[in-house]
C-alpha cells in the first residue's frame, strides 16, 4: 500500500524543529501496524500537491495551527484537491485541520470552539460505527489540540465520534472518507511537550485539565488499527 500524506502544518517554530515533522509522525503510526507500507509526503502549505494523486491507495490530510476556514491561496488549493480526491473515491482521511478542511471542501461549516481550547488527552464517545472501526468500544482516549471545529456536516456525512465541547468529533462519508478532530499521530511525549509549550498561551484551568489528562495513556493502537483498515477496505483501495 502506498499512502500520500499532505502536510498542512505551518509551524516553523523552535518547538517544531525539536520534534518530528507531521509526515514522519504519520509514517511512524502506519509503520507500527503495517511496516511494509510506503508513505510519500507533500507540503500542501507550499502548493506541493501531487498531480491527480496517481498511485495512492489512500491520502492523509494532516493537522495544522492554520485555520481551515481561511482563504489563503494554499488552503483554497487544498480544498480544490480534496474535492477532486473525493470525486475519485480515493480513501481520504483527515485529522484536526484535515478533518475541518475536508468538511469545508465538501459543504460543511467551521467555527471556533464553543468553549475553551481543547488540549491534552480527551475521551471521545463513538457514534455511527463504520465497518473498519472494529473493535468499537463505547469510548476511546485520544490526543487533542484544537481551537476550531466542524459545526455542520457535509451532505451525506455521519458522525463517528463526539468529544468534550465537540459534537462532531469525526465523520465518515460512505466508504471513502474518514475524519477525526483529534490527533492519533501524536505520541505521549509529543502531546506532553506540546501541552507545556502552550501553557503560557492558555488560561490556567485549560492547562490544569490538559496536564491532568496525561496521567492515562491514549488508545493510539486502536485508532491506528481503524485507519489501516479504512485504507484497506475503503473506496477504490486494493490491499
Amino acid at each position: 500500500m502506498h499512502i500520500t500524506v499532505l502536510n498542512c502544518n505551518t509551524d516553523r517554530s523552535r518547538f517544531a524543529a525539536r520534534h518530528p515533522r507531521d509526515g514522519e509522525k504519520w509514517r511512524a503510526l502506519l509503520a507500527g501496524i503495517r511496516p511494509g507500507w510506503q508513505a510519500s509526503v507533500f507540503d500542501a502549505t507550499t502548493g506541493d500537491l501531487p498531480a491527480e494523486h496517481a498511485g495512492a491507495h489512500g491520502i492523509i490530510v494532516t493537522g495544522s495551527p492554520a485555520s481551515a476556514n481561511s482563504d489563503d491561496p494554499w488552503v483554497l488549493e487544498l480544498l480544490a484537491a480534496i474535492r477532486r480526491i473525493a470525486a475519485a473515491r480515493i480513501p481520504l482521511f483527515g485529522a484536526c485541520f484535515g478533518h475541518q478542511a475536508i468538511a469545508r471542501a465538501l459543504g460543511g461549516t467551521l467555527g471556533g470552539n464553543p468553549g475553551p481550547f481543547v488540549l491534552g488527552i480527551v475521551t471521545a464517545e463513538t457514534r455511527t460505527i463504520a465497518p473498519w472501526m472494529t473493535p468499537a468500544p463505547a469510548s476511546f482516549r485520544i490526543a487533542a489540540a484544537h481551537g476550531e471545529q466542524v459545526l455542520t456536516l457535509p451532505p451525506g456525512a455521519a458522525i463517528n465520534s463526539v468529544g468534550p465541547g465537540c459534537e462532531i468529533g469525526g465523520f465518515t462519508i460512505d466508504d471513502h472518507i474518514f475524519t477525526t478532530e483529534y490527533h492519533p499521530e501524536m505520541t505521549r511525549h509529543f502531546i506532553t511537550s506540546l501541552t507545556e509549550a502552550m501553557a503560557s498561551k492558555l488560561d490556567p484551568d485549560t492547562c490544569s485539565v490538559a496536564r491532568a489528562s496525561l496521567a492515562e495513556p491514549a488508545d493510539t493502537g486502536l485508532f491506528a488499527d481503524w485507519l489501516v483498515r479504512f485504507f484497506e477496505q475503503g473506496g477504490t483501495a486494493q490491499p
